[in-house]
């Protein structure tokens, strides 16, 4: 049994997880848990009315050995709207407070499955660092497997995640911040403005896709956020994010991927962006056209909650 197992554990080195796959198993990370150039994060965010708190679950349990990136935390501090993606030099003093450097794989999980966890697969791909991939599952198909988990009242990883902030706001305040382990290389073409958005409602380069809710989509749902006016974008498609995945919240299969896109009118052929409510579940359709094998899927950063609470911004809604 030990040398089935010894044999198991060989074909598991992270050089063998291919980047064309943006996620991995739980069999797979608790195989390479011990990897030196492996660091699991912890990226849990919760929408505000589920009244969850991601710091305090990840003090209580979490994969051993896992950092704590705060999705809030690491964000642009010169706007009013949430976790917008931040500077260049702000991610960089923020990762590397947290002890990242560019050598590391990484895996990025979530207390859902595959929620926020995909924004900051993304994040770091935006930042030139391809060698990053979801849990999939995350956490609970990690605890639905039987393997240990941890707790931290007061560990050296809460220390780091209280370093990554402050180095973040440090950047935009202009003070100097520590040496940086991490060197960004930005990838432009991967997350769109609100510029780029209206030029393709007229121009219609790409396909848009929308992540949000079939209600949210069609205006018949009031938005979570107030003041945020109710509808879509001009030519968007919806795709509702929940469709992507299983019922244990893991990605589907290429297939059956597809299988929704092709639902939902959507040619594979054309370039896509991606939207939802706040930029954190657009991601997650990101995630599964990466599957596909379309990985220069760009996302509408702002999203619903820039786009919708505009007062010049051209809105449809189906009846």
């Amino acid at each position: 049994m030990a040398s089935s197992v010894a044999g198991a554990r060989a074909e598991f080195t992270t050089q063998s997880v291919s980047t064309n796959e943006p996620v991995v198993s739980v069999d797979w990370l608790h195989a390479n848990l011990k990897e030196p150039d492996l660091k699991v994060l912890d990226a849990s965010w919760y929408m505000p009315d589920e009244q969850r708190n991601p710091i305090q679950e990840y003090q209580v349990a979490h994969i051993p050995g896992a950092l704590f990136f705060d999705v809030d935390g690491i964000s642009d501090r010169t706007t009013k709207l949430p976790h917008m993606l931040p500077s260049e030099e702000a991610f960089a003093a923020a990762v590397s407070a947290l002890g990242i450097e560019n050598k590391n794989d990484l895996v990025v999980y979530d207390g859902k499955g595959i929620f926020s966890a995909a924004r900051v697969w993304w994040m770091f791909r935006v930042f030139g660092h391809d060698r990053v991939w979801v849990l999939d599952g995350g956490l609970p198909r990690w605890r639905a497997s039987g393997y240990d988990v941890e707790s931290s009242a007061s560990g050296d990883a809460i220390l780091k995640a209280s370093a990554a902030s402050e180095a973040i706001e440090k950047v935009y305040k202009g003070q100097a911040v520590g040496p940086t382990t991490f060197q960004t290389k930005f990838q432009p073409h991967l997350v769109w403005t609100i510029d780029q958005v209206r030029k393709n409602v007229e121009e219609r380069t790409h396909e848009h896709i929308d992540a949000r809710s079939k209600a949210r989509f069609d205006g018949t749902a009031l938005e979570p956020r107030k003041g945020i006016r109710s509808g879509h974008v001009p030519g968007s498609k919806c795709v509702p994010f929940p469709q992507l995945l299983d019922s244990s919240v893991t990605l589907l299969p290429a297939d059956k991927l597809k299988n929704r896109f092709d639902e939902a009118g959507i040619s594979l052929e054309s370039p896509i962006v991606t939207s939802c409510g706040t930029g954190v579940t657009a991601c997650i359709l990101a995630l599964g056209l990466h599957r596909l094998g379309k990985p220069e899927v760009a996302v509408y950063d702002g999203s619903w909650t820039e786009w919708g609470a505009q007062s010049d911004t051209p809105i449809d809604t189906s009846s």
